[in-house]
C-alpha cells in the first residue's frame, strides 16, 4: 500500500466525528447524576443505599465489563459490537428516563453500564483500523481522548440546563437521538473489523475478570466513602485472588482473552501504569476541586459546573500540541513533558488557601489539563499501537480498565490522606464551645461541618467555618503534593524506561519493544484486517 493509500480521507474523519459522540455521552452519563440527583430523589424518594446504587450501577459495570466487550469486540466485530451497544444503550436511556421506582432506575442504569462498556473499546479500536498513518492516528485518539474527557465536563452543564427547563429524566432521552444517529451513520462510515483467526471465547475467563474488576473498584471505593473496614478490605482481598487466578488462567488458556506477551513488553505496560497514574491525580484532586467550589466558595451545583468549562477547553491545547511534536521529539519526551506540565498545575494547587479566589483554583486545574490531555492521547495512542491490530480491542480496554482503577485510586487514596488532615486540623482549630458531637460531624466531612454551623449562634458558626474551611485547603494543598510527587515519580519513570530509538527509516520505535509484531510500526497497514 503506498503512502497515499495508507492516510485516511473524508470518509474516515467523518466517522471519527461519529465514533467520539458515543464516547462522549457514555462519559456523560457519570457525571451528569451529581447534579441531577436531587430531583430525581424528590421524585421518586429512594433509601440511601438505593441512591447509592443508582449513582454507583452504571460505573461499576462499565469498568467490570471493559475487558469482555473489547474481546468480544476482536472476536465478533468492533463495528457490529460498537451498534449493538448502541442500539442497547439507547433503549435503557428510555428505561431509565421512565422509571417510577428506585428499582427500576436502578436496573436501567445497569442495563447504560453494560452497553456503555461497549463503547469505549470498540470506538477506539476502530480508530485504530481506520487510521493507518501513525501521524493521522494519533491526532485522531487526541479526539477521541478529548471528547471522552470532555463529557465529564459537560455532563454537570447540560444536566443543569436541562434541568431548569424539564423533569430529571431529559438527562436521559438525550442519548436517544445520539445513539440513532450513530446506527444510521455507522454502516455507512465505519469499516468492520475482526480476528480473522477468531478464539473461542473465554465465558469463565469473563465472569472472573468481572468480579475482580468489581469486587476491586467497590473496595476502593467504599474505603473511600467510609474509611477503611473489614468488608471493603475484604472485597479488595478477593478481587485480588480472583484476579490472580484470571492471569493465571489467560498464562495457560489456549485461548486467553487478554494477549499476556504485551505485558513483557515495556511499550505496553509502562504506558498503561502512566495511563493509571495521571487520572490517579486528576479525578482525585476532583474531590477536592468540587468541594471548594461548592463549599468553600458557595457556589451552585451549574455555576460550580461553568467555571470547570475552561479546564476542558484548554485540554484540547495540550492535545494539540502533542501529536503535532511527538514525530519530531519522541513520544516519550512528550508524554514526560505532559506530566511535568501537569506537575507545575499541582504546584500551583499546592498554594490554595481558604481564601483564594477561582481564578487560583481554575488556573491551577487548567495548567493540569493541559499536561495530562498531552499524556492521555499520546499514552493511549501508544498502547493501542503496541498491540497486534487483531487483538486492539482487548488493549483498548486494558487501557480504559487502567484509567477506572487509577482514577478509584485517586479518590480513595487521596481522600483518605486528606480526611485524615482535615481531621486533625479541624480538631486543633475548632472552637472549644462545640459539643463532642458537634465536632464529630463537624470533622465528618466539609459538608457536615457547613450543616453543623447552620445550627450554631453566628459567632460559633463563624469561627467553625473559618477554622473548617482552613483545614479543608490544607487538606486540598496536602493532595496536590501527593499528586506533584506522583507526576514527577512518573516523568522520571516514562524517560529512563521508554527510551526511543530510531530506525534507519525515521519512525520511532520503543527499544523494549523492537521484537513486537506489531504491523504498524513502519507505517505498514495491518496485514490481518478482514474489511467490510
Amino acid at each position: 500500500m503506498t503512502e497515499q493509500e495508507r492516510r485516511a480521507g473524508t470518509r474516515e474523519w467523518v466517522g471519527l466525528a461519529v465514533l467520539v459522540l458515543p464516547c462522549l455521552l457514555a462519559s456523560m452519563d457519570m457525571s451528569v447524576m451529581f447534579i441531577t440527583l436531587p430531583s430525581l430523589a424528590a421524585d421518586l424518594g429512594p433509601s440511601s443505599s438505593e441512591q447509592l446504587w443508582i449513582m454507583d450501577s452504571y460505573g461499576f459495570l462499565l469498568a467490570g465489563l471493559l475487558i469482555t466487550m473489547g474481546t468480544l469486540g476482536d472476536r465478533f466485530g468492533r463495528r457490529r459490537v460498537l451498534l449493538t451497544g448502541a442500539a442497547a444503550f439507547g433503549v435503557a436511556s428510555v428505561l431509565a428516563a421512565c422509571s417510577s421506582s428506585p428499582g427500576t432506575l436502578i436496573a436501567a442504569r445497569v442495563l447504560l453500564g453494560i452497553a456503555g462498556a461497549t463503547l469505549a473499546p470498540s470506538t477506539l479500536s476502530l480508530i485504530r483500523s481506520m487510521f493507518h498513518d501513525a501521524a493521522q492516528r494519533a491526532t485522531a485518539v487526541g479526539i477521541w481522548t478529548a471528547g471522552f474527557a470532555g463529557g465529564a465536563v459537560l455532563g454537570p452543564i447540560i444536566g443543569g440546563l436541562l434541568l431548569e427547563h424539564f423533569w430529571w429524566g431529559s438527562v436521559f432521552l438525550i442519548n436517544v437521538p445520539v445513539m440513532v444517529l450513530l446506527l444510521i451513520l455507522g454502516p455507512l462510515l465505519l469499516t468492520e473489523y475482526r480476528d480473522p483467526e477468531p478464539r473461542r471465547f473465554d465465558l469463565l475467563g469473563a465472569a472472573m475478570s468481572l468480579v475482580a474488576v468489581l469486587s476491586i473498584i467497590y473496595g476502593i471505593k467504599a474505603m473511600a466513602e467510609h474509611g477503611f473496614g473489614w468488608i471493603p478490605l475484604a472485597c479488595c482481598a478477593a478481587g485480588l485472588t480472583v484476579g490472580a487466578a484470571f492471569l493465571r488462567r489467560q498464562h495457560r488458556a489456549a485461548n486467553p482473552m487478554i494477549d499476556m506477551n504485551l505485558f513483557r513488553t515495556r511499550r505496553f505496560n509502562i504506558p498503561l501504569l502512566i495511563d493509571a497514574l495521571a487520572t490517579f491525580g486528576l479525578v482525585g484532586f476532583s474531590l477536592f476541586n468540587w468541594q471548594f467550589m461548592q463549599l468553600v466558595l458557595n457556589m451552585g451545583p451549574l455555576e460550580s459546573a461553568l467555571w470547570s468549562l475552561p479546564t476542558f477547553l484548554v485540554m484540547p491545547l495540550g492535545i494539540a500540541l502533542a501529536t503535532t511534536i511527538a514525530p519530531r521529539i519522541g513520544k516519550h519526551n512528550v508524554i514526560a513533558a505532559g506530566l511535568l506540565v501537569a506537575t507545575g498545575g499541582y504546584v500551583v494547587l499546592t498554594l490554595l488557601q481558604s481564601d483564594s479566589g477561582i481564578g487560583h483554583l481554575v488556573s491551577g486545574m487548567a495548567v493540569v489539563s493541559i499536561g495530562i490531555g498531552a499524556v492521555a492521547a499520546v499514552v493511549t495512542e501508544v498502547i493501542l499501537s503496541a498491540a497486534p491490530p487483531e487483538r486492539a480491542g482487548a488493549a483498548s480496554a486494558m487501557a480504559e480498565t487502567s484509567a477506572e482503577f487509577g482514577g478509584a485510586l485517586g479518590i480513595a487514596l487521596l481522600g483518605s490522606i486528606g480526611t485524615t488532615v482535615y481531621r486533625s486540623e479541624l480538631a486543633a482549630k475548632a472552637p472549644d464551645n462545640l459539643t463532642p458531637k458537634e465536632l464529630e460531624a463537624a470533622q465528618s466531612t466539609l459538608g457536615g461541618a457547613v450543616e453543623t454551623a447552620a445550627a450554631l449562634p453566628k459567632g460559633t458558626a463563624d469561627s467553625l467555618l473559618n477554622a473548617a474551611f482552613d483545614a479543608f485547603a490544607r487538606e486540598a494543598r496536602i493532595a496536590s503534593m501527593v499528586s506533584a510527587v506522583l507526576m514527577t515519580g512518573a516523568a522520571i519513570l516514562i524517560a529512563t524506561q521508554l527510551r526511543t530509538a530510531r530506525t534507519r527509516s525515521g519512525p520511532e520505535v520503543p527499544q523494549s519493544a523492537a521484537e513486537h509484531h506489531d504491523g504498524d510500526r513502519a507505517g505498514n497497514p495491518p496485514s490481518r484486517a478482514t474489511s467490510s
